[in-house]
């Protein structure tokens, strides 16, 4: 099968999970998992502490970092949760355009060890350790051609799976009901409109994923 056909059915079969509320459901918490990932690697880079990750039985999450609560630091720190999603999705879109298939696995299972050091709930601790078996057990067990087209489905999930959420976000602020969401916070901090925020996450995903989708269609 033609790698572009190979990608186009890993985008529908991707795409179909996103939307579909059952799967979505039961796949969410992937997406919440990167989400926190952004805000903890972004602290640690920021030269904030590391307090922990929780991860939620309704899939959401929260990272508690230690640090000045105003300044660069902190909204850079706010900032990378909502587009961590599709750009660890564009990385992983660029790894196998260029003939790496076999690092979105890799990095997957890497980013789940460095997750899991930091939770500190059981339900996130049995949500990291459920995804990982999934990730090892594909990378062990399937042939060479299942894992190609299984870091295809992850990476579009991650691009259709990063888009998805800021349009939650936004029914949620309509509502009133979403006073400390990432975007407030970045209202408050920058003296800006939440929307405007809104409206960034959705461009980064957007971009994204017309980005990482010419290269894996071409």
């Amino acid at each position: 099968m033609r790698p572009d056909t190979v990608a186009l059915i890993a985008a529908g079969a991707a795409l179909l999970v996103v939307l579909l509320p059952g799967p979505w459901r039961l796949t969410r918490n992937v997406i919440t998992i990167v989400h926190e990932a952004g805000h903890a690697l972004t602290a640690l880079l920021a030269g904030r502490r590391l307090r922990g990750i929780r991860l939620h039985s309704d899939t959401s999450g929260l990272t508690l970092s230690r640090g000045r609560p105003y300044g660069a630091g902190m909204v850079c720190t706010a900032l990378a949760g909502y587009p961590a999603p599709s750009l660890l999705g564009l990385l992983y879109a660029g790894l196998l355009a260029t003939g790496h298939p076999s690092a979105p696995l890799v990095l997957s299972t890497v980013l789940l060890a460095g997750v899991l050091v930091m939770v500190r709930n059981a339900y996130g601790v049995v949500s990291v350790l459920l995804t990982g078996a999934v990730l090892i057990g594909v990378s062990w067990l399937a042939p060479a051609e299942v894992q190609d087209a299984f870091a295809q489905v992850i990476t579009w999930f991650l691009l259709f799976g990063g888009i998805r959420p800021v349009g939650e976000l936004q029914r949620i602020r309509r509502r009133g009901r979403a006073y400390d969401s990432d975007a407030d916070q970045l209202g408050r901090l920058t003296g800006t409109p939440g929307f405007l925020w809104v409206g960034s996450f959705g461009l980064i995903g957007l971009g994204a994923l017309v980005l990482a989708g010419g290269w894996l269609l071409a």
